[in-house]
C-alpha cells in the first residue's frame, strides 16, 4: 500500500502527528498543493509566499533524509483542488490520505470535498488534530456551549491539560520501505513563482533555526516576558508567530518548551498568549460566521463605519500625524512584521478614532504580515474594534500618545522608523508641536484625538443591542 502526507500549515517534521501515523503504515510520498490564486483570493502577504516557498524547498532537503519524496501539486484554488489531488494520488496508486485539519470555513470546506471524493475512490481518509493543545470545539461549558470570555476558557483549558493536552510526537524514522520507492520529488511548480529569494533580518528558513529560536527564547526571556513584551523598542518577544502561522512549530512543542523552565510572572503570561492563540482557533470553528466577514457580536454591524479611502491610505503609509502609529504601520510595510502592542494601538486607532471598518484594517495585515493567521488576526482586530467575543469595551479606546510614552518613553522606536523627527526630545516626539511638525517635514494629525474619542463613544451608545441577535 502507497500513502501520501498532505502538508498544509504543518511544515515540519518533528511533533506532526499527520506524518508520524503516515510513516507507521508504510511507504510515504509528501505533497504540498500550492493554490496561489487562492492565496490572492485570502489577501496572503508576500512576505508569506516567500517564506512558505523557501521552507517547502528546506521541507523536501529534511524529508529525502528520510527517504520521503515531497511533490508540489498545482491545485490552483480550493474550487479545482480535490480534483487535482485525487489525480495526483490516482496516478501514484495512493491507498490513504494522510493530514492534519485546519478550521477556517474555506478548508473545512475543502476538506471535506476530498473526503467525499476519496470516498468515491477508496481512498482512505486518516485526518488529525495538530494546531492546538487541546482539539478545537472539545472544550465547552457545563450547558455545552462555546465559551466567549477568554478568563473563563482559560481556567478550563488548564484543568483540562492533565487529560486532553495533546500528545508530541517524535521525529519520523526513515523506513527500510521508502528507499524500494524509486520516486523523484518535484519541486518545480515552485520554479514557476515570481516571488524572488527569501530574506528577513530576524527570521531564518528552516525547522532547526524555529528551534533555535524558541530555545533561545526561553532561555533568555521567557522569565522576564511580562516585563518587556509591550516595549517594540527591545527583544522582548518571541518572534514566533510566522513559524507558528507556517506550522514549522507546534504550539505543543511552544508549551513544552516553556514547561521545562523554571515557574516566572512571564513563563504564566506567554503560555497565557499560546492560550489566547488556541481560542481564537475553538471561535472559528465554533461560529463559521468569523470566517464569513461577519462581526462575533452582530449588532455591531449596524455601526455607522466609514470607507474613506483618503483617511485609510493615510493610515496605511503611516501619514496620521500620530508618530506611534505612523512608525508602526512603516515597520510593517518595511519588514512585514509588527510588534505586538503596536498591532493594538494601530488596530484601535483606525477603528476608534478614525472610525474605518475593521474589515479593511483586517485584510491589511493578511495582506502584509509575514506572519499572518487568519483566527488570530480575526480576532485581533474584532477585539480592538469591540465587535468580537470578549472584547475591549467600546469606551476603552487607547490614547496613541499616552501608549506611546509608556511603552517608547525615549522615543527609540519612533525615531528608527520616523527619522524625520530624530531631532526631538523624548517629550515632543510623541506628539510634535505643529511648528515641529512643520519645520521638520511631517505631517498634522488626521484626527483630534478627543473629538474622534467621544463621536465613537456616541456611535456605539446609539446601538440597538437586540437588533441581530442570532449573529451574536
Amino acid at each position: 500500500m502507497m500513502h501520501a502526507m498532505w502538508f498544509r500549515a504543518d511544515l515540519r517534521l518533528h511533533d506532526n502527528p499527520a506524518l508520524h501515523y503516515a510513516t507507521q503504515s508504510g511507504p510515504v510520498v509528501a505533497i504540498y498543493t500550492l493554490c496561489e490564486q487562492q492565496w490572492d483570493i485570502h489577501s496572503l502577504s508576500m512576505h508569506k509566499r516567500e517564506f512558505i516557498v523557501a521552507q517547502l524547498r528546506r521541507l523536501k532537503s529534511d524529508l529525502e533524509k528520510l527517504n520521503i519524496p515531497l511533490f508540489i501539486i498545482n491545485g490552483h484554488d480550493f474550487k479545482s483542488l480535490p480534483e487535482v489531488l485525487l489525480g495526483f494520488c490516482q496516478a501514484h496508486s495512493i491507498d490513504s490520505i494522510f493530514f492534519n485539519d485546519e478550521y477556517e470555513i474555506n478548508e473545512r470546506v475543502l476538506t471535506h470535498k476530498i473526503e467525499e471524493l476519496c470516498a468515491t475512490e477508496n481512498i482512505v481518509i486518516n485526518k488529525f488534530h495538530d494546531q492546538c493543545l487541546i482539539e478545537p470545539g472539545s472544550v465547552l461549558n457545563k450547558q455545552g456551549l462555546p465559551y466567549r470570555v477568554f478568563t473563563a476558557f482559560k481556567k478550563e483549558y488548564l484543568s483540562r491539560f492533565k487529560s486532553d493536552l495533546r500528545d508530541i510526537y517524535p521525529l519520523v524514522k526513515p523506513h527500510a520501505e521508502q528507499e524500494s520507492l524509486n520516486l523523484k520529488g518535484n519541486l518545480s511548480e515552485l520554479d514557476t513563482l515570481d516571488y524572488g529569494t527569501f530574506h528577513n533580518a530576524i527570521l531564518k528558513v528552516g525547522e532547526e533555526k524555529a528551534h533555535e529560536q524558541l530555545n533561545d527564547f526561553c532561555d533568555s526571556n521567557l522569565s522576564q516576558y511580562n516585563q518587556h513584551r509591550d516595549f517594540p523598542a527591545i527583544e522582548g518577544t518571541s518572534y514566533l508567530s510566522a513559524y507558528l502561522a507556517l506550522g514549522i512549530l507546534s504550539v505543543r512543542q511552544c508549551y513544552q518548551a516553556a514547561q521545562l523552565k523554571s515557574d516566572s510572572a512571564g513563563k504564566q503570561t506567554w503560555i497565557n498568549e499560546l492560550i489566547w492563540r488556541d481560542f481564537y482557533r475553538h471561535l472559528i470553528l465554533l461560529f463559521p460566521h468569523l470566517s464569513k466577514h461577519k462581526a462575533f457580536q452582530g449588532h455591531t454591524d449596524q455601526l455607522p463605519w466609514k470607507h474613506d479611502e483618503t483617511l485609510y491610505q493615510a493610515w496605511c503609509e503611516g501619514r496620521t500625524g500620530y508618530p506611534i502609529v505612523d512608525a508602526a504601520m512603516r515597520q510593517l510595510n518595511q519588514t512585514g512584521w509588527m510588534h505586538n502592542r503596536l498591532r493594538m494601538v494601530v488596530s484601535m486607532f483606525l477603528t476608534k478614532h478614525l472610525f474605518i471598518d475593521w474589515r479593511w484594517g483586517e485584510r491589511y495585515f493578511m495582506s502584509h504580515l509575514i506572519d499572518a493567521d487568519f483566527a488570530s488576526n480575526n480576532g485581533g482586530w474584532q477585539w480592538s474594534a469591540s465587535t468580537g467575543v470578549d472584547a475591549a469595551p467600546y469606551f476603552r479606546i487607547f490614547n496613541p500618545v499616552r501608549q506611546s510614552e509608556r511603552f517608547d518613553g525615549n522615543g527609540d522606536f519612533i525615531r528608527q522608523y520616523l527619522p524625520e523627527l530624530a531631532s526631538l526630545d523624548a517629550k515632543s516626539i510623541h506628539f510634535p508641536s505643529p511648528e515641529q511638525v512643520q519645520m521638520l517635514g511631517y505631517m498634522q494629525p488626521v484626527v483630534d484625538h478627543k473629538t474622534a474619542v467621544a463621536q465613537t463613544k456616541q456611535n456605539f451608545k446609539s446601538l440597538d443591542k437586540h437588533a441581530n441577535p442570532k449573529s451574536s
